[in-house]
């Protein structure tokens, strides 16, 4: 498999398979949301397309960066929305970097959505689906964020080497600004856990899969499932 690593502003060309990554916080919230039973996660556009839909569907959940907002249910935190029951729910979700770089590639073949939560089971789609160019998005700090850096590399090198050890990877992210800023209070819309929620690894056995349904990028969850303890070694 060739990676690539690139930010969002660095895309220059859709890529055929993408890989997403925003481990603080988007994308670790999406996997919460599947694991407390959402349907889909449409990916808003705006913070005003977000509202638009919650009030044509006031059933679905919205939730966005930073502190609560009218028109929104919640806030893009792990922490809080793990207490949330979603079963059968459909979130609308709007951030300042994953959705972005998710709707930047969404002409590619294939998206996937990714953070260490979900690491395993999307190195394990890669491992059965391509052996081609696969194009990581970093999408904080306009490709410089040292977490999702991690992250995507990690999952590159768990593709191709099963065996890999993540404890290198976990610490980089647990030392990065975004980790630093959460830990400090100084990102707003935050829970004490948050942190340690996006740095959980494989906490959810499904890779997460974006792609267009009629106008809008839908985020859905695989189901594919993730060898167990002696299937695989790690």
């Amino acid at each position: 498999m060739d990676a690539r690593f690139l930010g969002i502003t660095e895309l220059t060309e859709t890529p055929s398979v993408a890989v997403v990554i925003d481990v603080m916080r988007a994308f670790t919230v999406a996997a919460w949301a599947f694991g407390r039973g959402a349907e889909k996660i449409v990916l808003a556009e705006s913070l005003d397309e977000a509202v638009a839909l919650k009030a044509r569907h006031p059933d679905w959940v919205a939730l966005k960066d930073g502190p609560p907002a009218p028109g929104f249910d919640t806030v893009n935190s792990p922490g809080l929305l793990r207490s949330l029951d979603l079963t059968g729910r459909t979130v609308v979700q709007k951030t300042t970097a994953g959705t972005v770089g998710a709707l930047a590639v969404k002409q590619a073949s294939l998206v996937l959505c990714a953070g260490f939560v979900v690491a395993e089971a999307t190195a394990r789609l890669l491992r059965t689906r391509t052996d081609g160019s696969v194009t990581f998005v970093v999408t904080g700090e306009d490709g410089q964020a040292d977490e999702d850096l991690a992250c995507a590399e990690y999952i590159a090198r768990r593709a191709t080497e099963p065996r890999t050890d993540a404890a290198g990877f976990l610490r980089r992210a647990g030392e990065s600004r975004a980790a630093a800023e959460l830990t400090e209070g100084i990102r707003q819309g935050a829970h004490p856990d948050d942190v340690a929620l996006c740095l959980e690894l494989d906490r959810f056995p499904f890779a997460m899969m974006a792609a267009l349904e009629d106008s809008h990028m839908v985020l859905r969850p695989t189901r594919e499932p993730v060898p167990g303890p002696g299937e695989e070694s790690r």
